[in-house]
C-alpha cells in the first residue's frame, strides 16, 4: 500500500544577479534556509474556534470553515517531536506561545489538506493569519509519528532525501506518477514531479551522502525504483531520526559551549569577524538612549543579519535582513529601547575581494 506523503508548496528556483561564482551560489543555496544559531523558534497551535480556512461545497454555491485545530493528543504528539529534535543539543529551541502574532510556526491539522511545512525561515514570509505547517492525517496512528519529525526537519531546513543528487536513483517514471495519482494521495504530475522525481541542487542536500534511513526519507513500494537495484523491492526507512540527521542538524546548529559570550556591539564603533562559510558571529546591544538605529554589516561578504529583543529571559524575533547575493551589505533598522537588551546575530554565507567584514550599530 502507498504511504502518504508530506507535499511541499512549488516554489521557483532563487534568481541570483548574474556574474556571481559558483562558490557564492553554491553557499546561498545551501545556508538561505536556514535560520540564525541561538534562535528561539514559537510555535502555536491554532485554534478550533476561531481559526480555519473557508472551501466552497460543491454544487450549492455556498462555503464552510473548515477548522484547523487539532487534538490534544495530535498536538501532544508535536509537542513530543519538537522535543526530540531540540534534545540533540541543537542551538535552536522551540517553545509554544498561546498567542499567534508570537509564532514563527503556526501549526494546523485540517484533515484532507496533507501534511506538509514552509521550509526553514520562509516561515517568516507567512502571514500571520495563515499556517505555516499542516497535519493532513492522524498522527496517533501506529507509524505516523514519523510525519510530525518529518514535518519539523523541513522547518529546520532540511529538504527530501530521496530528491538528493547524490542518491543515484534510476526511476520508473511513469510508474512513480501512476501510483500518486491514487489513494491516498491522489497527486497531479506536477506535484509527483516537484516532491519526488525533481532532484535538488547539490548545495540544497542534507549532505554528501545519500542517507535512506533519513527521517526526511519517503518510504517506496515495490517497483518505482529501478536503481539501486536493491531497492527495486522497495524503500522503508524507519521513520526515527537517523545519525545522518542528527550529524547535519548539529553542525548547521550546533550547541552553544560553556565559555562562549557574546561581543558587546557600541554604538558608532565598528566590530570586525572574521568567520568562514556559514559560520555566525553573535553581539549584545543594550543602547544608551531609546530611538530607530541601524544595525549593519560592512565589507566583501553576503550574511544575513538579524536583530532579537530579549523579553521575559529569552530572544524575540525583532528583525532582519538577508543580503545573499546583492551588492549591498545587509542592514536592519529597529527602534531600540533604552534599558533593554538586544542579541544581533551574523552569519555568513560566503566573502570575496578582501574577505574582511565587520558589523556596526549606530
Amino acid at each position: 500500500m502507498t504511504a502518504r506523503y508530506c507535499s511541499l508548496a512549488q516554489q521557483s528556483a532563487p534568481v541570483f544577479a548574474p556574474g556571481l561564482t559558483a562558490e557564492r551560489i553554491g553557499a546561498l543555496v545551501g545556508g538561505r534556509p536556514m535560520w540564525v544559531n541561538g534562535t528561539v523558534v514559537h510555535y502555536y497551535f491554532f485554534d478550533g474556534d476561531t481559526d480555519g480556512s473557508v472551501i466552497p461545497v460543491p454544487g450549492t454555491g455556498q462555503s464552510r470553515r473548515v477548522s484547523w485545530a487539532g487534538s490534544k493528543k495530535q498536538q501532544d504528539v508535536v509537542r513530543e517531536c519538537f522535543q526530540e529534535w531540540q534534545d540533540l543539543g541543537i542551538g535552536l529551541s522551540f517553545v509554544e506561545v498561546a498567542d499567534r502574532s508570537e509564532a514563527e510556526l503556526r501549526v494546523g491539522f485540517q484533515l484532507g489538506d496533507g501534511s506538509w511545512s514552509t521550509v526553514g525561515k520562509d516561515a517568516l514570509q507567512v502571514g500571520l493569519h495563515d499556517r505555516t505547517m499542516n497535519f493532513g492525517w492522524d498522527l496517533t496512528a501506529p507509524g505516523e509519528r514519523g510525519t510530525a519529525l518529518h514535518e519539523i526537519g523541513h522547518a529546520l531546513g532540511l529538504l527530501h532525501e530521496h530528491q538528493s543528487p547524490f542518491a543515484g536513483i534510476h526511476w520508473d517514471d511513469e510508474a512513480v506518477y501512476a501510483d500518486l495519482s491514487g489513494p491516498p494521495n491522489f497527486w497531479g504530475r506536477d506535484r509527483t514531479w516537484f516532491n519526488i522525481l525533481r532532484k535538488l541542487d547539490p548545495d540544497e542536500v542534507n549532505g554528501s551522502v545519500w542517507d535512506p534511513q533519513s527521517i526526511m526519507e519517503y518510504p517506496f513500494t515495490a517497483g518505482l525504483i529501478l536503481e539501486p537495484e536493491q531497492y527495486h523491492s522497495g524503500l522503508n526507512p524507519p521513520g526515527t531520526l537517523s545519525p545522518a540527521d542528527k550529524e547535519y542538524v548539529l553542525r548547521w546548529y550546533p550547541p552553544a559551549g560553556p565559555t562562549r559570550r557574546p561581543t558587546a556591539l557600541v554604538p558608532f564603533r565598528s566590530a570586525p569577524v572574521v568567520l568562514g562559510a556559514g559560520e555566525q558571529a553573535d553581539f549584545t546591544v543594550e543602547p544608551p538612549e531609546t530611538r530607530e538605529y541601524t544595525v549593519g554589516t560592512f565589507g566583501d561578504n553576503d550574511a544575513v543579519v538579524v536583530v532579537f529583543e530579549e523579553r521575559d529571559g529569552e530572544p524575540r524575533y525583532l528583525a532582519g535582513e538577508d543580503d545573499g547575493g546583492t551588492p549591498h551589505n545587509a542592514t536592519v533598522r529597529a527602534r531600540l529601547v533604552k534599558g533593554r537588551r538586544y542579541f544581533v546575530r551574523v552569519r555568513l554565507y560566503s566573502t570575496w575581494g578582501s574577505g574582511e567584514t565587520a558589523v556596526m550599530c549606530w
